[in-house]
C-alpha cells in the first residue's frame, strides 16, 4: 500500500465516523431509552474533550513550531475571532446546521494537516487520525440530533449527506500532502486558527449541551475523550 492510499484510507475512516454516529443517534431517537439521558450526554462531552485533546496534543505543538510566538497568537486570535463571528451570522439566522458547521469546521483543516504531516515524516499524522475519529463519531451524532429536531430533512436524508461529506476528508488529505505540505508557515497557521475555533465551539456549543444537573456522566465523558487522545500520543510517541 502506498503512502498516499493509506493518508485517503485514515481521512476517510476519520470521515466515516460522521454517519457512525448519526446512525446511533437515529437509533437512540427511535428507542429512546437504548442510551438514556446520562450516556447521550456523555456522548456529547466525549466529543468535547477528543476536541481539547486535538489542540493540546498535536495542532497547537505542531502550529506554534512553524511560527514565532507573536505570528502564532495573531493567527489564534484570528481563528477565535471568525468562528465568533461565523456562531454569531448562525444564531442570527436561526438556523439548523450550526452543529454540522462546527463538526466541518474542524474536520477539514484537520484532514489538510493530517495529509501534510504524513508528507513531513514523524508521528503527528497517525495520532490525528485517531483524534479525527474519536471526535468525528460524537460531533456526526450532536450534528444528526440538531438537524433531525429543527429541519424538515428526514433522517435517511441526514445520514446519507454525512456520508457523503465524509468524502471532504480524503480529498482534504490529498490537497494537504500534494499541495500544502512544502508550506510549513502556511500549515502552522491553518492548525492555530482550527485550535482556536475549536475552543471556541467546545464551550459555546458542546459544553452547555454536555450539562447535565445533578450527574457527573458529561464530566467523565469529556475526561475519557481527552484520555484516549493522551493514550494514544503516548502510544505514538513511545513507538
Amino acid at each position: 500500500m502506498t503512502e498516499i492510499t493509506y493518508i485517503l484510507l485514515l481521512s476517510l475512516l476519520a470521515g466515516a465516523a460522521m454517519p457512525t454516529g448519526a446512525l446511533l443517534a437515529r437509533l437512540d431517537l427511535v428507542h429512546p431509552y437504548f442510551l438514556g439521558t446520562s450516556w447521550r450526554h456523555f456522548i456529547v462531552a466525549f466529543g468535547g474533550g477528543a476536541l481539547i485533546s486535538a489542540v493540546a496534543l498535536v495542532l497547537v505543538p505542531e502550529g506554534t513550531s512553524k511560527l514565532s510566538p507573536l505570528f502564532s497568537a495573531l493567527c489564534f486570535a484570528a481563528g477565535g475571532v471568525c468562528f465568533y463571528l461565523l456562531d454569531t451570522f448562525l444564531s442570527r439566522l436561526n438556523s439548523s446546521v450550526g452543529q454540522l458547521v462546527a463538526m466541518l469546521s474542524d474536520f477539514i483543516p484537520e484532514a489538510i494537516a493530517l495529509g501534510a504531516a504524513f508528507a513531513a515524516g514523524g508521528s503527528a499524522g497517525l495520532l490525528l487520525a485517531l483524534l479525527m475519529i474519536l471526535q468525528n463519531l460524537p460531533e456526526g451524532f450532536n450534528a444528526f440530533e440538531e438537524l433531525s429536531s429543527h429541519s424538515q430533512l428526514s433522517s435517511n436524508k441526514i445520514v446519507l449527506a454525512f456520508s457523503g461529506l465524509a468524502l471532504v476528508g480524503p480529498a482534504s488529505a490529498a490537497t494537504g500532502y500534494y499541495l500544502l505540505s512544502q508550506y510549513d508557515e502556511l500549515m502552522g497557521a491553518l492548525m492555530l486558527f482550527a485550535s482556536a475555533g475549536i475552543l471556541y465551539l467546545v464551550f459555546q456549543d458542546i459544553a452547555p449541551e454536555s450539562k447535565l444537573a445533578h450527574h457527573s456522566m458529561p464530566a467523565v465523558g469529556a475526561v475519557t475523550g481527552f484520555l484516549l487522545g493522551l493514550v494514544g500520543n503516548m502510544m505514538i510517541a513511545g513507538g
